[in-house]
């Protein structure tokens, strides 16, 4: 048995490469899509709109299929890791950025005006004011994000990634203690997750109390 779950715990790779892969892409290029949020022009608030509205109202493995089936008919070819990775990156990048919009919404625009009383820069009220106020508004949002791409590359298996689902699937078959199987893998994720979780919280902790925000 052991053997059996050292087969399924090897799948642990891949889960987290497709996590935080595919998390660390939507953390980075949610910010120049906040961008087009931010604009003041109403036709690219649009894109931002429609862009995010279309990737969160479809679901994950949708995505999936499409990214790795459907792209064939365009004449492009993906592999699993390749089209699972694109898939999620878009998801969470779009999830981020909502993330941040929200985020800056509950920034008060008296920060702002305060800064620019200060005659900084937009880059130094962004370093230095509302940087740190965004970020620990944010963090909690973010940690729940990145635990939720965890549990959704689960579905990457459904496209032939080798990961603790997939590999619980086979020692399914061949064994039948399906109970054993996917409980085991459900136990590494949860293992998985917890760190995420405790981080957070302290991360939001400390930058609370060197900032002394409210």
């Amino acid at each position: 048995m052991a053997e059996i779950f050292g087969y399924i715990a090897l799948g642990a790779g891949w889960t987290v490469l497709m996590t935080f892969g595919s998390a660390a892409i939507g953390i980075v290029l949610a910010v120049p899509l906040l961008a087009l949020a931010q604009s003041r022009f109403a036709a690219i608030r649009g894109i931002y709109n429609g862009f995010v509205h279309v990737v969160r109202g479809v679901p994950t493995l949708v995505w999936l299929f499409i990214a790795f089936f459907g792209v064939g008919g365009l004449g492009i070819t993906l592999n699993p890791v390749t089209a699972s990775l694109l898939a999620l990156s878009m998801i969470a990048t779009a999830y981020m950025a909502e993330i941040y919009r929200g985020g800056m919404k509950a920034i008060p625009a008296g920060q702002w005006e305060a800064a620019g009383a200060l005659n900084l820069d937009r880059a130094s009220t962004l370093r230095f004011v509302v940087g740190p106020q965004l970020f620990r508004a944010v963090s909690p949002s973010v940690a729940t994000q990145i635990i939720g791409l965890l549990k959704d590359s689960a579905l990457v298996s459904t496209i032939g990634v080798t990961d603790l689902v997939f590999r619980a699937g086979i020692m399914t078959q061949y064994h039948a203690e399906g109970l054993y199987m996917f409980g085991f893998a459900g136990l590494i994720y949860l293992l998985l997750s917890l760190p995420i979780a405790v981080f957070s919280r302290n991360i939001h902790a400390r930058i609370t109390r060197r900032y002394a925000v409210a």
